[in-house]
This record gives structure tokens, C-alpha cells and sequence, in this order.
């Protein structure tokens, strides 16, 4: 006897569900205690009214199975529409991520490290930080991780400037507007919740493994929430007595926008700038469960064939390259600090 017989015995539903004699026995456990005489389920281990232990004394409540499998037949069956939109919308993010793997990889390495070293010597104003990226890349040169090194560069310099072109307004409707705030911050904090790998899941079905778009969405979604956070609180915690001032000088609200709110919040965007690049780095490596190229295909391929000295060189190439990254972040942030003061 299943546990809830007597339960929809007494509301007479037992016709509803289909079974004019009982729930019948619905496991071997049923039957050992109808062979022992013990029918009766003490409170102490009742179980809970899920929807398998209420189907096992109805037959007309669905399993969890048939509700899982529900959603999988209904996600299916709009995938083709779904894929009719989405395709021609993010077929330029395929686009970007293969000719940023390409210029990468193409350019030779003589003419790369010392353009990098160039490029943060520009940000960050500080020989110091250049001789950590000629030092960082050197090494990861030496031991053979140099193409696997700019392919992760690569994706992440497309994808976390997709998250600022994209977060960046966000941000500016969420701080000029309490509704849409109100709108976007359950979307966000549903995606800074998720776990890493339920972003996969979808887009799996949705696109081939094969497509770089695939790996690109699943890093944008997870990474662009700092920026669009710290973009709205920057703007939100600008000094209204500012923008008093500035209404007195008669400015428009888009001059206010570019003139006084951007340029005083600007510390807090570099600073969501910075989160999201550390998060396009960490989604990167899990990406590469998808066929994203780059230093953690050298992880996976530590995890999967047992290589520990694989593993770790290419995990320490990776928090060298998270090093270089919110260094240099931090000093175009510094940098800013200093010419506001």
C-alpha cells in the first residue's frame, strides 16, 4: 500500500486517478513490508508529497521525470523559431571571435609581445607593468603555451568589449530610470547566480558545437553583470549638489549624461570593467567544455588524461594571465583617480 492511498481515498478521488483498487505496490520495498505485515509508514518516515511519492498512489499525477522531460519537449519544439532570430543576431559575435583567434595567432610573436608591451605602457603608464608582460608572456612562450595564450586573449578582448558596448548603456537606462532598474536587477541577479555551467545548457541545443558564438554568449551572460552594476550604482552616487550645478549652468540632460555623470562615475565603470574581464577569464575555461580554444583546453586536457604537470603549468598561465589583465585594469583605473583629483 502506498503511502497516500488513504489520503486520496478520502477526498473520493481514487476514481480521478484512474485506480479503483488502491496504489497497488509500487516498489519491492512495498512488497516486503506487505509480506511482513507492515503496511503502515510510521511519521517519522513519511515521506514527502512530491510528485513521484504522490504518483505512487495516483496514477493521474505526473512524475518529476514527466515534468523534466516536458521541458525539454517544449524548449524543442521552439528551438527552430528561436533559432531563426537568434542566429542572424549573433552571427557577428562568430564573426569577431574568429578573426580575433586569427589576427592572434597570425601575427608573429616578435611584432605581438612588444605591441602588448606598448599598449600597456599606454594604459598604465608604468615600466614596471611592461616588464611584467614582457616577463609573464616570455615564460608562457618558452613553455609552448604562447597559441594557446593569445587564443584566450583573444576571447576574452571580444567578449568582455561586447559586455562593455552592451553593459555600459544598460547601466545608463538602469540609473536614469527607477522602473527599468527595478526590471533588470532580478535579470542580473538571476545571472550572477547561475552556475557556470547551466549557461552551456541551452545554447548547446540551440547552436553547433563548432560555432565560436556558442562559447561567446555563455562568457557575455555571465560576465557583463559587474559592468552594468557598477555602471548604474557610479552614475546613482554622483553628488547631486553637481548636478544642481550643472542644471543651473542649463544643461541638457544628454550634457549632464556626457559631461558631468560618466566622467565622475568613470572610476566605478573601470572598476566594473575589471570584474567582468576576471569573469570572462574564469567562464573561458569552462567554455573550453565547448570547444573555446585557449588555455583551458590544456586544463581539461590535465583533468581528463591525468596530466598534472599539463594541469598546472596551464593553470598558473592562467592566473598569470588574470594577473596582467586587472593590473593593467587597475592602473588605467589609478590613472583615472589621479586626473579627477
Amino acid at each position: 500500500m502506498a503511502t497516500y492511498d488513504n489520503f486520496f481515498d478520502t477526498l473520493g478521488l481514487r476514481g480521478w486517478c484512474g485506480d479503483d483498487q488502491g496504489g497497488g505496490l509500487s516498489s519491492m520495498a512495498d512488497l516486503m513490508g506487505q509480506a511482513g505485515g507492515d503496511t503502515d509508514t510510521t511519521l517519522w518516515d513519511m515521506p514527502f508529497p512530491s510528485l513521484d511519492a504522490l504518483h505512487d498512489s495516483c496514477d493521474a499525477i505526473p512524475q518529476s521525470r514527466d515534468l523534466t522531460q516536458g521541458l525539454e519537449q517544449g524548449f524543442l519544439s521552439i528551438k527552430d523559431s528561436l533559432k531563426v532570430v537568434v542566429d542572424p543576431l549573433t552571427q557577428p559575435l562568430s564573426w569577431a571571435l574568429e578573426n580575433a583567434l586569427w589576427i592572434m595567432q597570425a601575427v608573429p610573436w616578435f611584432i605581438m609581445i612588444p605591441l602588448l608591451m606598448v599598449i600597456t605602457y599606454t594604459v598604465g603608464r608604468s615600466l614596471k607593468l611592461v616588464g611584467l608582460v614582457a616577463l609573464v608572456f616570455g615564460f608562457l612562450a618558452f613553455i609552448d603555451f604562447y597559441d594557446h595564450t593569445m587564443q584566450t586573449l583573444a576571447i576574452i578582448f571580444v567578449c568582455a568589449f561586447i559586455c562593455v558596448l552592451l553593459g555600459v548603456p544598460i547601466g545608463i537606462a538602469m540609473s536614469r530610470s527607477d522602473r527599468v532598474q527595478r526590471t533588470m536587477i532580478p535579470i542580473l541577479d538571476m545571472l550572477q547566480t547561475l552556475p557556470p555551467f547551466v549557461y552551456l545548457i541551452p545554447l548547446i541545443f540551440l547552436f553547433s558545437v563548432t560555432e565560436p558564438k556558442l562559447y561567446g554568449i555563455a562568457i557575455i551572460l555571465y560576465a557583463i553583470v559587474p559592468v552594468v552594476r557598477l555602471t548604474d550604482l557610479g552614475i546613482r552616487l554622483v553628488d547631486q549638489d553637481v548636478i544642481e550645478a550643472a542644471d543651473a549652468f542649463g544643461m541638457t540632460n544628454r550634457q549632464k549624461l556626457y559631461k558631468v555623470q560618466i566622467p565622475l562615475a568613470l572610476p566605478n565603470i573601470m572598476a566594473g570593467v575589471n570584474q567582468t574581464i576576471m569573469m570572462s577569464l574564469a567562464m573561458v575555461v569552462i567554455a573550453s567544455l565547448v570547444s573555446a580554444p585557449g588555455l583551458g583546453v590544456l586544463v581539461l586536457r590535465g583533468i581528463r588524461s591525468l596530466e598534472l604537470g599539463v594541469g598546472l603549468l596551464s593553470g598558473l598561465g592562467i592566473v598569470l594571465l588574470a594577473i596582467i589583465l586587472d593590473r593593467v585594469t587597475k592602473a588605467a583605473l589609478a590613472r583615472i583617480n589621479a586626473s579627477q583629483k
